[in-house]
């Protein structure tokens, strides 16, 4: 039983990224936008822009050009867009001058024009153009200090926003006074548009005093010229009802709750009951406490549904840093909830990011199986002791249990499912 539920979790964890593939979601969403008398204009950022624009030009019905940038390893072929990989999660000069030159590209157009922006998860980094007085060295120690502090995707982004000069609603002024439509892939809770990839096409609701609260909660030791930065008039984003878009239509393609409801469909057809909690965030330890009492509260007690039960559950966690280990999110998320459940009432999980890529490491995430505490304890992996020091990635590896994809090209964040089987 231990090997059918392994397969069915990874069976889960494809469907999930199945639904959000460019390739599938892409092409219907196309076909309603209206050829425009001039040019086609196409640009982009993220970990899904390759592959987005790959399935544009295999959709497209006019002549188009073009520019995107995804992360490294995270490129498509493609004929007329051309695809720049840069760093991701902390911006490198790759991206910097991407940006640069994607800002360049929609400059000067007319009215008669098309810019078509493909926008997924990842954007905010990959697409790094530091404002005025600001370096890209500074924007890094930023970004990097955030990273570790345990500050959620939209407060990251709140920052990176008033930090650059071409998110946060920046690209669609540029691009004016052509027309503009953004398709979107959702890797934020609630589809928050202004989010995604920082918003650069969407209105930005925060202001720069918003940032420098953030910095201020998170202790954030920023540059000099950061906080100078943030504290003049002139960084503030174009903000809603701004007239520069009258002329922008930002639509999502694929969302995290499609990604779930396709694990489901799977889940219910092998005979577990889904049991979708949504997007959640949080820091991954106490996620997984509360997915181990929710586990433990059906195998006990059948509440809120009896066994067996598929708990599925997506969004962004969050890892603050205090160990020197290795491994993401995800991983410490199942390591977490190994050590909770303790192989209790024989429960499997999985728990992997969408895009292929766990944190900074190789792998995706790992898989939990009913056995993976005593395997542990017999082969003297201290789960304890690579959990304080954060160093998930090794208690899998040392189990055989991580997942390895390699990229997606795909991001609608991370994917947790958790099987519940009956009592013996």
């Amino acid at each position: 039983m231990s090997q059918e539920h392994r397969q069915l979790l990874r069976a889960m964890f494809d469907a999930a990224v199945g639904a959000a593939s460019p390739a599938i979601c892409l092409p219907p969403h196309l076909a309603k936008i209206a050829l425009p008398k001039g040019r086609t204009v196409v640009v982009g950022a993220g970990k899904a822009a390759a592959s987005m624009a790959a399935a544009v030009e295999a959709h497209w019905n006019g002549p188009l050009e073009g520019l995107v940038v995804t992360r490294y390893e995270h490129g498509a072929p493609t004929k007329h867009i051309e695809v720049i990989e840069a760093s991701h999660p902390v911006p490198d000069a790759a991206g910097r001058e991407a940006a640069k030159r994607i800002l360049q590209k929609v400059q000067g157009l007319s009215e008669g024009d098309l810019v078509l922006a493909l926008i997924s998860g990842g954007g905010s980094a990959l697409m790094a153009l530091p404002a005025e007085g600001v370096t890209l060295e500074e924007k890094q120690a930023v970004n990097k200090a955030l990273l570790k502090s345990g500050a959620n995707i939209s407060e990251m982004n709140c920052v990176r926003k008033h930090l650059s000069a071409i998110k946060g609603g920046r690209l669609a002024r540029a691009a004016a006074p052509a027309r503009v439509v953004a398709l979107m892939i959702s890797d934020v809770p609630n589809d928050d548009l202004s989010v995604i990839a920082s918003g650069p096409t969407v209105p930005d609701p925060t202001t720069r005093q918003d940032a420098l609260a953030v910095i201020a909660k998170y202790k954030i030791d920023a540059p000099a010229a950061v906080l100078a930065h943030l504290q003049e008039s002139a960084c503030e984003t174009p903000k809603p009802g701004d007239a520069i878009f009258e002329k922008v239509q930002n639509i999502l393609i694929a969302t995290p709750q499609g990604s779930l409801d396709a694990a489901a469909a799977v889940a219910k057809a092998a005979g577990f009951t889904p049991c979708i909690l949504g997007d959640l965030e949080g820091e991954s330890r106490d996620v997984a406490l509360v997915h181990a009492g929710i586990a433990k509260q059906i195998a006990l007690h059948g509440q809120p549904f009896a066994p067996p039960v598929a708990i599925i559950s997506g969004g962004e966690t969050t890892v603050t840093v205090r160990g020197k280990g290795r491994g993401g999110r995800d991983a410490e998320f199942l390591l977490g909830l190994t050590l909770a459940l303790e192989g209790f009432g024989g429960i499997s999980a999985i728990a992997c990011d969408t895009d292929g890529i766990d944190g900074s490491e190789d792998n995706a995430g790992a898989i939990m199986t009913a056995d993976s505490f005593e395997r542990a304890k017999k082969s003297g992996v201290d789960l304890k002791a690579l959990f304080a020091n954060n160093d998930a990635y090794t208690a899998f590896e040392k189990l055989g249990d991580l997942i390895v994809t390699k990229p997606t090209r795909t991001n609608v964040n991370d994917f947790r499912a958790i099987l519940v089987p009956k009592p013996v």
